[in-house]
């Protein structure tokens, strides 16, 4: 660390525009026009390491749109597999009807161990659910929805109880929803997708 940082007692607050770009501002200071308050303040490393964790796909979210929608309308060729002969090994299932079919081990990922950083995930309505039993795990980004999402069983000081976790993503292309209940005291749990209809 810099002399310059060290002397920096400054206190930011981050930002978060209609592009869900990031930034940080003084914590003192109206927001620029455009930008809103995500809910975060403290000291610029603290800051800095709070977009770090959160902002994890840099594109504009119009960009992010367009590029769906374009995928969405023309969905890559896929070449059929060769068939299979009597014996050979089944062929293993595409991801998603793999993650689809019973409960598979999840960790709630980028948590950094820590109930309150989930927490503050969960308040913000964005989470990062990992598939542990997949080759490498499979991490998901969910965007949550508050209505199905339940947190009755859950007390965050005391990091014990469950959260019932409910989101949408999408993941190969396909739109599917993403059910996860976590234990407090591991951030362990189990988890499935259910592919949603157009």
């Amino acid at each position: 660390m810099s002399w310059q940082e060290q002397e920096d007692t400054t206190l930011y607050k981050v930002v978060m525009n209609q592009e869900e770009q990031y930034s940080i501002w003084p914590a003192d200071r109206d927001n620029p026009l455009g930008w809103f308050d995500v809910g975060k303040t403290g000291l610029k490393a603290e800051c800095l390491g709070y977009i770090q964790e959160v902002w994890t796909d840099m594109r504009p979210l119009s960009l992010r749109q367009k590029m769906a929608e374009q995928a969405r309308q023309h969905p890559p060729t896929v070449p059929p597999p060769p068939p299979a002969s009597p014996d050979a090994a089944p062929v293993m299932d595409a991801l998603v009807q793999r993650l689809s079919s019973g409960e598979h081990p999840v960790l709630a990922s980028r948590a950094d161990g820590s109930v309150k950083a989930l927490q503050h995930s969960i308040e913000r309505g964005y989470v990062h659910i990992k598939f542990t039993a997949t080759q490498g795990g499979t991490e998901l980004g969910v965007r949550l929805d508050k209505t199905m999402t339940d947190l009755s069983q859950a007390d965050f000081d005391t990091a014990t109880g469950i959260v019932s976790l409910v989101g949408s993503l999408t993941l190969n292309y396909v739109k599917v929803r993403c059910i996860a209940e976590i234990d407090l005291a591991t951030l362990q749990g189990t988890g499935h997708l259910v592919p949603l209809e157009e």
